[in-house]
C-alpha cells in the first residue's frame, strides 16, 4: 500500500503545505509553472493557517477551562463534605431535611433475610486418610464460593456406615461452617466404611432451607 505523501497530523500538514508553496514559489521556471497556478492553493493555505491557529488556541483554552473546571469543584466538594458531617451528626436535622438537603437518608432497620430456598451443592475429597474435606456450593451460583444472601453458614450433617440414610433423621450433626470447605475426622475403626452427608443452608435468623442431595464417600483407611 503507498503511503500518502500529505501528512495526516495537522501540525505535520502545515509546515508540508507551507514547505510546498515556498518550494514551488521559488522554482517556477524548473518547475514549469507560473504564480498564477500557485494562487488558488496560497490562499487556502491562508484561510487553513488561520483556522488551524484559532482551533489550537481554542483547544488550549478549553483545556485551560477543564482545569479550572475541575480545580473549583473539588475546592466545593472539600467545603461541602465537612459541612454534610456536622448536619449528620446534629440530631436536630430530621430526615425529611437531609432528603431536601440532597444528602444520605440513614436506615433505621434492617431488611431481615429472608428464609434459604436454593440449597447447597457438596463435593468429598478423600485423598488423605480418616478425613474427609467437603467443599460446598450454592446450586443457583455452582462457580461461586460465596454463599447465598443472608445465609450465614451451611449446616452438615453425616450417617456413617450402613445403607444410605432415607430421612434426615438418620443423620448426626457436624457442625454449621461458616466458609466452605469443612473438614471431618474419623478413628480408625471407622476406616472403610461410608460417609452419608446432606447440607443445607441456614440464615442469620436460623432459618433453614431444603436439604441437599444426599453425597457419599468412603473413609480412606
Amino acid at each position: 500500500m503507498t503511503t500518502d505523501y500529505i501528512p495526516t497530523a495537522d501540525a505535520d500538514f502545515s509546515a508540508w503545505l507551507n514547505n510546498f508553496i515556498t518550494y514551488a514559489n521559488a522554482n517556477l521556471a524548473a518547475l514549469s509553472l507560473v504564480a498564477a497556478d500557485l494562487a488558488p492553493l496560497q490562499t487556502a493555505s491562508t484561510d487553513w493557517s488561520t483556522a488551524y491557529s484559532d482551533n489550537v488556541a481554542a483547544q488550549a483554552a478549553a483545556k485551560a477551562a477543564r482545569e479550572t473546571k475541575d480545580a473549583t469543584r473539588k475546592d466545593a466538594e472539600a467545603l461541602a463534605r465537612p459541612l454534610v458531617q456536622r448536619l449528620q451528626s446534629q440530631g436536630t436535622v430530621t430526615d425529611s431535611q437531609r432528603q431536601s438537603l440532597g444528602v444520605n437518608v440513614r436506615a433505621t432497620t434492617r431488611t431481615a433475610a429472608s428464609e434459604p430456598t436454593s440449597r447447597p451443592v457438596a463435593t468429598v475429597d478423600t485423598s488423605q486418610r480418616l478425613q474427609h474435606t467437603i467443599a460446598f456450593v450454592d446450586e443457583l451460583s455452582p462457580t461461586s464460593r460465596a454463599k447465598p444472601s443472608g445465609v450465614s453458614g451451611c449446616e452438615v450433617w453425616v450417617k456413617v456406615g450402613g445403607e444410605a440414610p432415607v430421612d434426615p433423621s438418620e443423620l448426626a450433626y457436624l457442625a454449621t461452617d461458616t466458609k466452605t470447605p469443612y473438614t471431618a475426622t474419623y478413628e480408625g475403626a471407622d476406616g472403610g466404611k461410608t460417609a452419608y452427608y446432606m447440607l443445607r443452608w441456614v440464615n442469620t435468623r436460623g432459618e433453614r432451607g431444603p436439604w441437599s442431595q444426599t453425597v457419599a464417600a468412603t473413609i480412606t483407611a
